[in-house]
């Protein structure tokens, strides 16, 4: 085994203390409730949250209603994926024999630890020290950085926000802005303690100078790395290329800089062609990040040819399975359509409120309220699918029109079905179910609770029976005194 890259100067080696393999995904989500009340009592987090509500939401409108074909190009970038969902054996031979053809190699993976150990053994094959990484989804579903560095080789994120977060040893907080959580004293803080050979005096009030800290950081490791590792947002099937799109660059100094490329990718990843990569390209940008291209897209087809002026000797592509596969032709397909925008995230009230942490995966927001379910299993993640309050804006602005509201009800079903919840929450269910069977009971009921719950001066009721959860936080607001059915009477 060898040893880990001793670290350049002023750069402690970064830690990943919650990036244990058995953190990430496993677990951790049996605590959502006590995660969620405590992000909502962390002061600085819900400032960052509001910063995002008013960024984020706003630049993708913009960018919407830029593209009057929006719709009609969300129409046609669902069908493509719908089409590979059909046909993914197809695609997915066809991809590997063009990577082949092209110098490359495929490897097919059914978990994350077999992923994992696939990833180590080509680092071992050319006796790495070193790995810098892109920004994958994939390498933090299967924990990839804490199993290089526990057999000896030293992982570098290079996107910004994966290396701020790494330095603090913490977890992405959203899909596209694994940092949103942190603010930028917070940033200033974590490089001072950890560039230790800069003057410890120097200014880092402004974002120019933390760019120009991290940037003057990062090239040394990019110049070190013997193995790049990055993800893919697509996989081009008739050349056998991945595609990655960045804002900063680091993806492409990640993968042409190294000897060894290794490329991870969810099954899901692949496209036909170019053509449908770049349609849904243009709806991508706009939904991530409210621009109308990112700054990079950038193609990568094998290993260096023999004209090329730079690129790796070899080139790796992991494929992962890791459950995917079990949801196809289930009523859960649809959720593999996704592009990891972050959409979802960005316009959800209930991440709005306790951010990404809270959930207790690798994917937060509603999309991961579907995913985890689906690729750790129920059983651990039963409170995901109730972190939501299916107002259904998520499907809103999915740009792949993915029916997130309808999934989180059926994960609900299922988890009802297998006596997940307490046993308190399936009775009353069961007693809600019994009343609404009995119609009489039903109006009698409800007529009563309306009555009861009647505050006029207020307005608001700052206690409830049996909603203690609720106006723990907020006050709930009364009734009017009379049922729905009742005021429908009095109109008809």
């Amino acid at each position: 085994m060898n040893a880990p890259t001793a670290p350049i100067a002023g750069i402690s080696d970064p830690s990943h203390g919650p990036r244990s393999p058995s953190a990430v995904g496993h677990g951790v989500s049996h605590h959502f409730k006590h995660n969620a009340d405590l992000a909502l009592k962390d002061a600085k987090l819900q400032v960052a949250l509001a910063e995002m509500r008013s960024s984020f939401r706003g630049r993708h409108d913009a960018a919407r209603k830029a593209l009057p074909e929006f719709k009609a190009l969300s129409d046609h970038a669902k069908a493509i994926k719908q089409h590979v969902l059909a046909n993914l054996d197809s695609y997915l031979e066809r991809f590997e024999a063009k990577v082949k053809e092209a110098g490359g190699q495929v490897h097919w993976c059914n978990d994350a630890a077999e992923a994992r150990d696939r990833v180590l053994a080509i680092c071992r094959s050319t006796g790495a020290r070193s790995v810098t990484k892109g920004k994958t989804m994939v390498g933090e579903e299967i924990a990839i950085n804490a199993h290089l560095e526990a057999n000896g080789i030293l992982p570098v994120e290079t996107d910004l926000g994966e290396y701020i977060i790494q330095l603090r040893g913490e977890t992405p907080s959203h899909i596209i802005a694994p940092a949103i959580h942190v603010s930028k004293e917070g940033v200033a803080d974590t490089f001072r303690a950890h560039h230790t050979d800069l003057d410890p005096a120097r200014p880092l009030t402004e974002i120019p100078a933390m760019l120009a800290e991290a940037r003057g950081k990062l090239r040394a490791r990019f110049l070190a790395a013997d193995v790049g590792i990055t993800g893919a947002n697509f996989l081009i099937a008739e050349t056998g290329s991945s595609v990655i799109v960045t804002n900063e660059g680091n993806g492409d100094l990640t993968q042409t800089l190294p000897r060894i490329h290794i490329v991870l990718a969810g099954i899901e990843k692949v496209v036909p062609t170019l053509e449908d990569a770049t349609a849904i390209f243009r709806v991508l940008a706009r939904s991530a990040t409210g621009q109308e291209m990112s700054v990079y897209t950038t193609v990568s087809t094998g290993p260096r040819r023999a004209h090329d002026l730079d690129g790796p000797a070899e080139y790796h592509v992991i494929l992962l399975d890791n459950g995917r596969s079990a949801v196809l032709g289930t009523e859960f397909e649809d959720m593999l359509r996704c592009i990891r925008c972050g959409a979802c995230m960005d316009h959800c009230p209930v991440y709005h409120a306790i951010g990404g942490h809270a959930y207790g995966s690798v994917y937060p927001g509603p999309i991961g309220a579907v995913l985890t379910p689906a690729l750790f299993g129920l059983d651990q993640a039963r409170d995901l699918p109730n972190a939501s309050t299916l107002c259904g804006r998520c499907e809103s602005v999915c740009p792949m029109q993915i029916p997130l509201p309808r999934m989180l009800r059926q994960w609900r079903e299922r988890s009802f079905e297998r006596h997940l919840p307490p046993a308190r929450e399936r009775w009353g269910l069961k007693a809600w179910a019994w009343l609404a069977r009995h119609p009489r009971l039903y109006r009698l009921a409800t007529a009563t609770a309306a009555r009861l719950l009647r505050r006029p001066a207020t307005g608001r009721i700052r206690r409830l029976p049996l909603g203690q959860a609720w106006t723990a936080t907020r006050d709930f607001p009364a009734a009017t005194g009379r049922t729905f059915q009742e005021q429908w009477r009095r109109r008809a």
